[in-house]
């Protein structure tokens, strides 16, 4: 069984959406209490980078993506239950073939 989050409690979300790539990636911050975000999207058909500032856990709620890391060569499918860690100060490359792929994103130290 999967231990990705199903819902937040006692959180704040943030109405204003966060829009990539002409809408094909939305997603919404949410606050929690102790200053931690994470941000909670949907990423429809297509290829796109992200870059990072900070490390991030991207964990996959529904749907499915292929991901490539930065300075690796190696493409990893993850659906619904998996995850996968973006170090600080890089980025990945990810690509939904089909429907949606549903995720939460949260910021690491």
């Amino acid at each position: 069984m999967s231990n990705i989050p199903t819902e937040f409690r006692g959180v704040t979300a943030v109405a204003k959406a966060n829009v990539y790539f002409d809408g094909k990636v939305v997603s919404h911050s949410i606050l929690f209490p102790d200053g931690s975000k994470k941000t909670l999207g949907l990423i429809y058909p297509g290829k796109f980078h992200f870059g990072t500032d900070k490390a991030e856990l991207m964990e996959i709620v529904a749907g499915e993506c292929v991901v490539k890391l930065d300075g690796q060569s190696a493409l990893t499918t993850y659906g619904a239950g998996k995850a996968f860690e973006v170090p600080a100060k890089s980025g990945f490359d990810i690509e939904v073939k089909s429907g949606i792929c549903e995720y939460i994103c949260s910021f690491l130290s």
